[in-house]
């Protein structure tokens, strides 16, 4: 008698499969024409999509297999007796169970070949994203921008499709857009700033092992930096060796990682090398309209170096746009209706070395109601926004410590000036 589980036809197909790749295991693609290269190539993409999705399908609903072998779940199963990655095979189990519940035009598309398992990746991570999001994104809108990135993938990759889920909302529903990817970034700016640190560890080698979570921003401007030092035909000039051991203490990665931040901000393009022929900038871009509106975003433009950038990129909320063009030495490039350049920085932007030293002279510290931050360690700040036509001088500038001067650009706080000159922050209503 033959085992039910060898007659069922997904068994016996994938049987078929194995039987047929083994018939030609032999052959040499040598002997194949351009064309049937061609051929070959794409049309063995798609059926592995095909392959993949059917092995989802399943993955799916292998429940009882974990019950059965006392495993974790289904993943655990596969990871083990596959000798797969478990990371691969939580992974794949995740997707695989919001393609039978969620997902039905991408799991559809891979069925046809059509999207590959990258692909569907990317396009679940992004569709999660719309899930995350406040309730007025409703479910037409998500199943929208589902048909939509499916539609795509027949002509883009997995890091083009990226960054088309990360606009998907533009395209779907542009009348909330703005709005709630402003709330989104929000969200992850305040997560990011919690999240930071940075350690250092003398690993006893004559090494020094530096690990360190940031803000993708800072992450983007760190690796812009970097790639301009790491230009081949660039040659270091030798220096003399540093004395003593700066890391004896390396407590607070928290403050550490904050502190990085800060260097970034403070690093002067133009004493960079230059890179793509031009100094090495990073650049905010960002509508007129968004620039002046609380719920505004922008955009970073760096080197594009960092791994992952598909899953997240650079895109900012107006507020710390502000705050960066208030203080950092950041190319500002605010955009008109055409999407084009209204104002490419300005030659006085940022305020000049004795301006600082003027207002460490009149402010001291940070002029934050009760703070008492030394005003070597705080920003200047302008008093009537440089978004809005302030002036770069002493009378509308004022020194803020970082904490602060994060406040005096963020939505929810609004600062009110007293009469002794401090600010005084107050929470929007």
């Amino acid at each position: 008698m033959t085992h039910p589980s060898t007659t069922h036809p997904i068994v016996a197909a994938a049987t078929d499969v194995r039987s047929v790749l083994k018939s030609v295991a032999d052959t040499n693609p040598t002997f194949m024409t351009t064309a049937a290269k061609a051929t070959a190539l794409t049309e063995l993409v798609a059926a592995e999509a095909q392959l993949t999705e059917l092995r989802l399908r399943i993955l799916a609903d292998a429940g009882d297999l974990a019950d059965a072998t006392a495993a974790r779940d289904a993943a655990g199963w596969l990871a083990q007796v596959t000798r797969t990655r478990y990371a691969d095979a939580r992974a794949d189990l995740a997707l695989a169970t919001a393609l039978e519940r969620e997902r039905p035009v991408l799991a559809s598309a891979m069925r046809d070949g059509a999207a590959t398992l990258a692909q569907a990746h990317v396009i679940h991570r992004a569709l999660q994203t719309l899930d995350a999001l406040p309730a007025r994104v409703d479910a037409e809108t998500v199943d929208r921008a589902e048909q939509h990135l499916v539609q795509q993938a027949t002509t883009f990759g997995p890091k083009e499709l990226g960054r088309i889920g990360r606009r998907i909302l533009d395209v779907v529903a542009p009348d909330i857009a703005d709005a709630a990817e402003a709330a989104r970034l929000a969200a992850l700016e305040a997560h990011a700033a919690d999240q930071t640190r940075l350690t250092l560890r003398r690993v006893g080698d004559g090494t020094t092992r530096i690990t360190g979570r940031v803000p993708d921003t800072v992450g983007t401007r760190l690796a812009t930096y970097l790639e301009a030092f790491t230009n081949p035909r660039l040659h270091q000039a030798a220096g003399d060796e540093p004395s003593g051991d700066p890391l004896t203490r390396t407590a607070y990665p928290k403050r550490l990682g904050h502190a990085l931040c800060q260097l970034l901000e403070a690093i002067d393009p133009t004493r960079l090398p230059v890179h793509g022929g031009d100094a090495t900038t990073v650049v905010v871009t960002i509508p007129f309209a968004g620039l002046r509106n609380d719920l505004g975003t922008a955009d970073l433009t760096g080197a594009g170096l960092v791994p992952g950038d598909m899953f997240t990129g650079d895109r900012i909320t107006a507020a710390e746009a502000r705050r960066l063009a208030c203080t950092a030495r950041i190319l500002p490039a605010v955009l008109g209706g055409d999407s084009l350049p209204l104002d490419l920085g300005r030659t006085r932007r940022l305020f000049t070395p004795a301006q600082r030293k003027a207002l460490l002279v009149r402010d001291r510290t940070c002029r934050a109601e009760g703070c008492d931050i030394p005003g070597t360690w705080c920003e200047a700040h302008h008093l009537h926004p440089w978004h809005t036509g302030g002036p770069t001088d002493l009378t509308n500038g004022v020194l803020l410590c970082s904490h602060h001067h994060h406040r005096a650009h963020h939505t929810a706080h609004r600062p009110d000036r007293l009469p002794n000159g401090d600010l005084r922050f107050h929470p929007r209503r």
